[in-house]
């Protein structure tokens, strides 16, 4: 897990911190080990970045994709050939801690791009998308999916195959802020929505001076922010198979990514200090808790 002081830590199968394991000076974000054993990191402040283990040497990959730098490199998955890395520009204009600007602006500043770890090579696979956020392979490479935060919805790019090269709406009118995503290997998806819909952003979507005025407004103050733990399961045909949603002061807020292992889900968070984890044994097929 990685901390805005620049830290990524390890913990244990309890959510328990063990150690320290890298200090890359920026923020890191999306974390993916490669099978040489090294650690892959989207920094929001640096770019792309390798972690050599143990030791935690840190190295930059890439911090710019034809000619235009990566302005806050979000999260990433490796194919199983450990040659290609697909990682999100969530926004080229917009830096961290300014998420909330290119959400309101709406100007399609995000990107979806494809680091060769052979040749050096980035390429844009992706553009103009609403802060491109979560990045996950599916079935044998087949295909990545990328969430679109301020679109609410799931794109679809696909490598393999007669429709290798293009790409496709998977999820639409998602109810929420859609996250990270994360295929659990076999049959399933989770996708983490920190927050749901609000109704004021819906209703300034085509008004954009009052876009503006609003991005002015959030410069000073902060807006509500809803108290909710809200995580979306879906099957291989983009169906919806669990919706686990929690109301309240108590609620897992924010939660941001799920991986699910071994039997358990692992939530974390941007607004929590710490991790959570939920037996999956406890839940139906289809649930809400």
């Amino acid at each position: 897990s990685g901390f805005d002081d620049g830290r990524i830590v390890r913990f244990d199968a309890r959510g328990n911190l063990i150690r320290t394991v890298s200090q890359t000076g920026g923020r890191p974000l999306g974390l993916r080990f490669h099978p040489d054993g090294s650690l892959l990191v989207c920094d929001a402040v640096r770019g792309l970045l390798r972690v050599n283990l143990p030791g935690g040497r840190t190295e930059c990959l890439a911090d710019e994709a034809e000619g235009v730098r990566i302005g806050f490199a979000d999260d990433l998955d490796i194919d199983k050939a450990g040659r290609y890395v697909y990682f999100t520009d969530a926004s080229s204009k917009w830096h961290y801690n300014e998420d909330l600007f290119d959400l309101i602006e709406h100007g399609g500043h995000g990107r979806l791009l494809r680091h060769d770890l052979k040749t050096g090579e980035t390429t844009v696979l992706m553009r103009d998308l609403q802060f491109a956020n979560g990045v996950t392979l599916g079935p044998d490479d087949a295909y990545v999916l990328v969430t679109e935060t301020g679109g609410y919805r799931v794109h679809r790019y696909w490598l393999t195959g007669e429709r290798a090269g293009s790409h496709e709406v998977w999820l639409d009118n998602l109810p929420g802020f859609p996250d990270n995503i994360r295929f659990n290997g076999h049959d399933r998806f989770w996708l983490a929505l920190p927050l749901p819909r609000d109704s004021m952003l819906d209703y300034l979507a085509p008004y954009p001076v009052l876009r503006l005025a609003l991005m002015q407004y959030v410069r000073y103050r902060s807006l509500p922010m809803n108290h909710m733990a809200f995580v979306l399961g879906i099957d291989l045909q983009g169906r919806v198979v669990a919706n686990l949603q929690h109301h309240g002061d108590d609620a897992f807020r924010f939660i941001t990514q799920v991986l699910e292992h071994e039997g358990w889900l692992y939530c974390s968070s941007l607004q929590e200090r710490t991790l959570a984890r939920v037996s999956l044994a406890r839940l139906p097929v289809t649930a809400s808790a």
